[in-house]
């Protein structure tokens, strides 16, 4: 049973922003908005702050913190006491996030900082996990894909529009104003929720929390990411692999347990569920490529910094358009296009192999358009793809478990994002990037990087197909 307002067999996603759709849609919209926005512009903001405060050795626990709190975030809005509503949680996301802004804004060391990070993460998680919670109960049936859709390219901007604001911010060293900036916004939020939001599930009874799997599930977060910071290859693989022992183990104290931090059947292959979930952690995992673009096309291209920030911005607006683009498929057709997604963004992908990892001192534009063009479909695969895995999740996971199937959906981007960061670090760097460096160690690191994550948007494709099967 839902709140859904009563709009009778809306179609166009314009209807998302009209009579009582408008004030949730820009509520939930903006939940997401902040968190994805914010996630870019701290990463630009960082070479300021440890500049202006010092702690370059702590610089990669800004981010690292603040993706596993916002783990915690999402676990959070499934595992919630009983009587907790939804439109509660925003409340407390909300806040939680102008209180992590506070901090980082009056922090007078990097370590202040860094607890702000993790009280700004942990109420993102919840603020991105409510967005897909409250679809089923703020709109019909009939909405449910626009309003992926939207949140899909809601993704896509912040790709773009975050570095550029925090590059506005960085230049002029005003970083405690980019977070301060933030304070009242979230606080407006918080108080709006209970008047603008339904009450959403209020639950009298609920499991006793999957502790086990939450505490796996972190550990394979913080090793991942940490294996991101440090300079030892081997060091960084065995962190890796901790990483991947500890998804392990969680997964088989999941298939036993009564407590359980996923929906019925999420981690057997078999299950039509645990495939979407699938796809999507593959499907970022080979996104996750694209932090070094920037990189070769400075190295090798002899691009400008702003330019090839420019130039990587298309993988975003590649995102966007396909997610605009996609929006009225239905059934069958949303299946094929999730499909049609994850090949494009393979084939993307595996064509920097030939585009990418090449000198090019002149910036030759016959070289760099084709890179260009394959960069932009890497974007353009995944927002193919991802509002329909959303929805096939709202429509697929057990009537009584469709909170954890929401937050499943944050945590599979964070945990796809978080990997793939590492494991691309852990490629690049252990294939020529520092010994020998220059520009045949950068031809060899990217043609090793792009050749095998290539190689995960194959097996989404694979898992796709076999979507397309059971149906």
């Amino acid at each position: 049973m839902t709140e859904a307002p009563p709009i009778s067999a809306p179609s166009r996603l314009s209807d998302l922003f009209s009579g009582a759709n408008l004030f949730p849609t820009l509520m939930l919209g903006g939940g997401i908005s902040m968190h994805a926005i914010e996630t870019y512009i701290t990463a630009t903001l960082m070479p300021s702050i440890v500049r202006d405060i010092g702690g370059l050795s702590l610089f990669a626990w800004a981010t690292t913190l603040y993706v596993a709190a916002s783990v915690v975030g999402s676990i959070f809005v499934a595992v919630r006491p009983a009587g907790v509503s939804l439109n509660r949680c925003y409340v407390g996301g909300a806040a939680l996030f102008g209180a992590g802004s506070f901090i980082c804004a009056v922090a007078p060391v990097i370590e202040i900082v860094l607890v702000g990070r993790a009280v700004q993460g942990l109420g993102a998680g919840l603020l991105v996990t409510l967005g897909y919670s409250f679809i089923r109960f703020v709109y019909p049936e009939a909405l449910w894909r626009k309003a992926s859709t939207l949140y899909a390219a809601i993704w896509g901007v912040a790709t773009f529009l975050g570095p550029s604001i925090g590059g506005i911010f960085a230049n002029g060293s005003a970083w405690r104003e980019a977070f301060a900036i933030l304070v009242p916004i979230a606080l407006a939020m918080a108080l709006l929720a209970p008047r603008r939001l339904p009450r959403g599930e209020d639950r009298h009874q609920v499991a006793p929390a999957p502790y086990a799997q939450i505490a796996l599930l972190l550990a394979s977060v913080l090793f991942v990411s940490f294996a991101g910071s440090v300079e030892a290859v081997p060091l960084r693989a065995a962190l890796v692999g901790l990483a991947t022992v500890a998804i392990f183990a969680m997964v088989a104290i999941e298939r036993r347990a009564r407590a359980r931090l996923l929906p019925a059947g999420a981690v057997r292959l078999s299950s039509m569920l645990a495939r979407i979930y699938l796809i999507m952690l593959l499907m970022l995992v080979a996104l996750a490529s694209d932090i070094y673009i920037p990189y070769f096309l400075q190295g090798l291209h002899g691009v400008t910094p702003l330019m090839s920030g420019y130039l990587v911005a298309v993988l975003a607006l590649g995102w966007t358009a396909a997610a605009f683009l996609t929006a009225g498929l239905s059934g069958r057709r949303a299946v094929v296009s999730i499909a049609a997604g994850t090949l494009v963004e393979a084939v993307s992908t595996g064509a920097l192999l030939v585009l990418l990892a090449r000198a090019n001192p002149d910036s030759s534009v016959a070289t760099l358009a084709p890179a260009t063009i394959a960069i932009f479909g890497m974007g353009f695969g995944v927002g193919m793809g991802w509002a329909h895995l959303v929805t096939l999740v709202l429509k697929r996971a057990p009537e009584d478990e469709k909170d954890k199937a929401s937050a499943a959906i944050t945590t599979m981007q964070s945990l796809g994002s978080a990997f793939g960061a590492a494991l691309a670090g852990v490629v690049a760097n252990s294939t020529g990037l520092l010994d020998p460096g220059g520009v045949a160690g950068n031809i060899s690191a990217a043609s090793w990087l792009y050749g095998l994550f290539a190689l995960p948007g194959l097996a989404a494709f694979v898992l796709a197909v076999s979507l397309l099967r059971q149906r």
